[in-house]
């Protein structure tokens, strides 16, 4: 199948330390700024960039080949394109695979984003890998340096930034049978569409809330338990959204909360959270469960870590996962109360299925809490 022409427009990719990638356009013809990641996933495309999780951020996908099997509407855990840019090496104008499949480019010129493709995206990932985060900007309107070092001067930093507003629901809204076994009460940082799937598929009507909820609101529809969502942004700049989740954990039911989530559960509780050199983005990433011993491949996205100087000091709080690369938290629990949380993705959407038991758990505590209540 042939996607829309590509345009012959030459496009340039500016670093925030000087370094320089030249390529050709792909999807919207514009400029576009943010912090520069990359992907190490060799497949998922779709779902990488409709994730919530992502926006803000220009994203380098390591796999050679996008766009190559197209678009499908059942695969996006969100609306729209979420993240800022796509920087790629090759960009696949041809498209094949079963059922109603359409093409990347479309899909992104439909939402407005900026991409470069023809870029040596290996030599950029190593840049990147040495020098650390930092914002890029991407251009197909204009390839003069220094206009674009100008434009580039005005895009803040992703510390310090938040960002969850931007993507939260504007109403609440339900999903799921109303005589679902649990009633969970989602806090939308950024939520992804399959987190709300494999609850739903575990008996759960979820009322998805905005983030400006207060605890209060959520509390008052009677829910069983709490899941915090995934989202974008710097944890330490969601203040009010701390002191919510705060007020959650007093209620004394399930929380489960995941990616931003985590991060937020583990500022209310006094720990500390900290911006990486370089963020875990792909689906491979090996976690070891230290309760089980067990090992999982667990599909990641975050900039931000909860610092485990802080996580090993806090009383009340266990490990209860690390990253094996780096050995940086993963996961952690409440000593005291039915609240877990984990820096990865259960849901994974693309990855692996190992951690979906962690959903299991989530209800599991919803069921146990509902028989002490008895």
């Amino acid at each position: 199948m042939n996607s829309p022409k590509l345009s012959n427009q030459p496009a340039v990719l500016l670093l925030n330390d000087g370094t320089v990638f030249r390529g050709m356009s792909a999807g919207a013809v514009g400029t576009t700024s943010g912090e520069i990641a990359f992907n190490t996933g060799m497949t998922g495309y779709q779902e990488i960039f409709t994730d919530p999780s992502y926006y803000g951020q220009m994203l380098v996908m390591a796999a050679a080949h996008i766009g190559n099997y197209g678009v499908h509407e059942d695969e996006i855990e969100s609306s729209s394109v979420k993240i800022a840019g796509l920087i790629c090496k090759k960009f696949s104008e041809t498209f094949s695979r079963e059922g109603k499949v359409s093409s990347l480019q479309s899909y992104l010129e439909r939402d407005g984003v900026v991409a470069i493709r023809d870029v040596d995206t290996r030599a950029l990932i190593r840049h990147i890998r040495h020098k650390g985060a930092m914002n890029a900007i991407i251009s197909s309107e204009t390839t003069d340096i220094e206009i674009l070092k100008e434009k580039l001067k005005a895009t803040p930093s992703m510390e310090g930034l938040e960002l969850s507003s931007k993507v939260t629901c504007q109403v609440p809204y339900e999903i799921g049978r109303s005589d679902a076994e649990f009633r969970v009460a989602v806090l939308d940082l950024g939520v992804k569409k399959n987190i709300l799937r494999c609850l739903e598929e575990r008996n759960c009507l979820l009322k998805v809330f905005p983030m400006h909820t207060t605890a209060e609101e959520m509390n008052a529809w009677n829910p069983h338990g709490f899941m915090l969502s995934n989202g974008p942004g710097d944890p330490k700049a969601m203040k009010d959204t701390v002191q919510t989740v705060r007020a959650v954990l007093d209620t004394g039911k399930p929380v489960f909360g995941i990616c931003l989530g985590h991060q937020v559960i583990a500022l209310a509780k006094g720990l500390e959270t900290e911006k990486m050199f370089n963020g875990h983005r792909g689906i491979n990433h090996p976690v070891k469960n230290l309760t089980t011993g067990k090992g999982e491949i667990t599909s990641q996205n975050h900039g931000f870590v909860v610092t485990k100087e802080s996580a090993e000091a806090a009383e009340g709080i266990e490990i209860t996962h690390i990253h094996l690369n780096d050995d940086s938290v993963a996961g952690i629990r409440l000593k005291d109360a039915p609240v877990f949380s984990v820096q990865y993705h259960p849901e994974a959407s693309p990855g692996t299925h190992d951690s979906r038991y962690l959903f299991d758990m989530f209800t599991a505590a919803m069921k146990a809490a509902e028989t002490v209540e008895v």
